[in-house]
């Protein structure tokens, strides 16, 4: 029989964080980890391919559709999810999530990009390259609690219903709440730590 800590170690999830914002990047960290999730946090995009193992080369993806492969000294990390910044120097977001999505040995791991602007067209594209979520910054543990069935989908490779991704982007778009101005209440906490 199981013990409740071995079961908790079981079924902690790993969620690779991508901000090059320092204070974005530690309270997305401090939400993840009081959700209990365990936590690996990268300033840019190229450090989250590297972290996975990833190197990609522009100049074969005609020859080869697959340029994003995994080195073999990284494999044993288990990565369950990503969850980036859009807007960061020399790679996006978006262009993680694309490198993401065509690597053969990545492609399934769920991807949410978040962003401190609420652009539709920007959010339309992240959703319809493949990202789960859209989370306006700054992100609250509301928006972290939204992550976990993704993370269960993920985990149990059932793809059986298609998910309403133009649904959530709506209420993203028209949600009053979602403002800059709950940026300060984030800053308090991150300083607070």
């Amino acid at each position: 029989m199981a013990t409740l800590a071995t079961l908790a170690t079981e079924t902690q999830f790993h969620v690779l964080a991508v901000d090059d914002s320092l204070i974005d990047r530690k309270l997305i960290e401090r939400l993840l980890k009081t959700s209990s999730y365990q936590v690996t946090a990268v300033d840019s995009g190229s450090k989250a391919l590297e972290f996975l193992g990833l190197h990609g080369d522009d100049e074969q993806r005609d020859s080869n559709p697959s340029s994003v492969s995994p080195d073999h000294h990284h494999q044993h990390i288990e990565i369950n999810m990503i969850i980036t910044d859009y807007c960061m120097p020399g790679m996006t977001g978006y262009d993680l999530l694309k490198k993401i999505k065509e690597s053969k040995y990545f492609k399934d791991i769920p991807v949410v990009i978040m962003s401190s602007e609420n652009v539709p067209s920007r959010i339309n594209r992240c959703l319809e390259e493949g990202a789960e979520e859209f989370f306006l910054k700054p992100v609250q543990l509301s928006d972290v609690n939204k992550l976990r069935p993704h993370l269960m989908k993920g985990r149990c490779k059932e793809e059986d219903q298609p998910s309403n991704k133009r649904k959530g982007m709506e209420e993203i778009v028209n949600s009053p709440g979602r403002t800059r101005s709950r940026y300060n209440e984030g800053l308090e906490v991150v300083l607070s730590l």
